[in-house]
């Protein structure tokens, strides 16, 4: 046993730069998890500079100097998050307040429906059963309300915090893109002079995750952009709040689509019934949905490392029980990182280590 755990070590551990790239890796998850939610303003940053890059770039190679371009860029940056903030996080919200007033009426419509069922499926379904559903249904609305009230009264203590954040994201991404090249050079001067394997994971997972977060914003932007328009057309209640909640479920791959069809079913079915209108809006949004998976995802994401959707559905459970959204946004990139640096691990042959 003891010359089995030395030969594995010698074989994975015996590299200086193998040694040096796991403490960076566990420095790293250790800060993440240690400091993520402090640092949160940081990460959102860098995402955001990540997504700029692209476009910083694109004028530069159109002859544009590299300040003008931040300058241009960052200005854009600034105009949207204007407009987000005052145009379409109001509207939302005011969507998500009215649904919340509806609820009761919707749920009391609900258990009508429950109360109904032992009459037309009386071989299937019992009246004590519905009372039960409809008990269920009634402890479920009242523990929501507890936490809507709680939520609110939680996030009172927030705004000053939110604050900070609007103030110090945008003067990071601006750092993060005008010094992009003074900050990496720094890194770099704290690595140690031989690091071909630490660079080699560095410079596989800067295109991974620079394609991954483009893509995934390109995603979220298209799938709630036609799914709103799907909507509105219809004339579905609260299509810019389901319009988002469907957008923004593409950060969960498989996960996110199926959580967010059981709100537009449910709405759709209060406000139609089973009915044309609902048949319609039901298969019209599975058809976003499979185009998203089998169209918009393959093309946006052509250059990631593929993995399996089992490794996928893991790294999304694991990540995000450890760090939250950022953990569930990250968990691709975290995941194609692991399979980089397993990659990439310098190895020796086993040579039948002695005791």
């Amino acid at each position: 046993m003891l010359d089995t755990i030395k030969g594995w070590l010698h074989r994975y551990l015996s590299d200086s730069e193998a040694l040096v790239l796991l403490l960076l890796l566990v420095a790293g998850f250790a800060i993440i998890l240690t400091m993520g939610n402090m640092l949160a303003p940081v990460f959102a940053a860098l995402v955001l500079a990540f997504l700029m890059q692209g476009v910083v770039n694109w004028l530069q190679s159109r002859g544009l100097g590299h300040n003008w371009s931040v300058t241009l860029v960052f200005v854009l940056f600034v105009t949207v998050l204007v407009v987000a903030l005052f145009l379409l996080v109001p509207l939302v919200w005011q969507q998500v307040s009215s649904l919340l007033n509806e609820l009761p009426k919707m749920v009391n419509h609900g258990q009508a429906w429950v109360r109904e069922l032992p009459e037309h499926f009386p071989a299937f379904i019992s009246e004590a059963e519905t009372a039960a559903v409809t008990e269920s249904i009634n402890g479920m609305i009242a523990g929501l309300g507890q936490w809507a009230l709680s939520f609110s009264l939680a996030n009172l203590t927030n705004v000053m915090a939110l604050l900070v954040y609007l103030i110090l994201v945008p003067i990071l991404v601006l750092f993060f893109l005008k010094d992009k090249d003074l900050l990496l050079d720094w890194i770099g001067n704290q690595l140690p002079k031989r690091r071909r394997v630490i660079n080699q994971v560095a410079n596989e997972m800067n295109s991974q995750i620079a394609n991954y977060i483009r893509g995934k914003a390109i995603e979220i932007v298209i799938v709630g952009g036609v799914s709103f328009v799907l909507f509105a057309l219809m004339g579905l209640n609260y299509a810019v709040l389901l319009a988002t909640l469907v957008g923004f479920s593409v950060v969960i791959p498989y996960i996110g689509a199926t959580v967010v069809t059981i709100p537009i079913a449910l709405i759709g079915l209060f406000q139609w019934g089973f009915g044309q209108q609902f048949t319609i809006l039901m298969i019209a949004y599975l058809f976003i949905q499979a185009l998203d998976g089998n169209v918009l995802v393959p093309l946006l994401f052509s250059e990631a490392v593929n993995l399996h959707p089992v490794a996928i559905i893991i790294a999304v459970l694991v990540f995000g029980g450890f760090w939250g959204f950022w953990g569930v946004f990250f968990a691709i990139p975290l995941a194609t990182l692991l399979k980089a640096v397993m990659n990439a691990w310098p190895r020796v042959q086993d040579v039948g280590v002695k005791t």
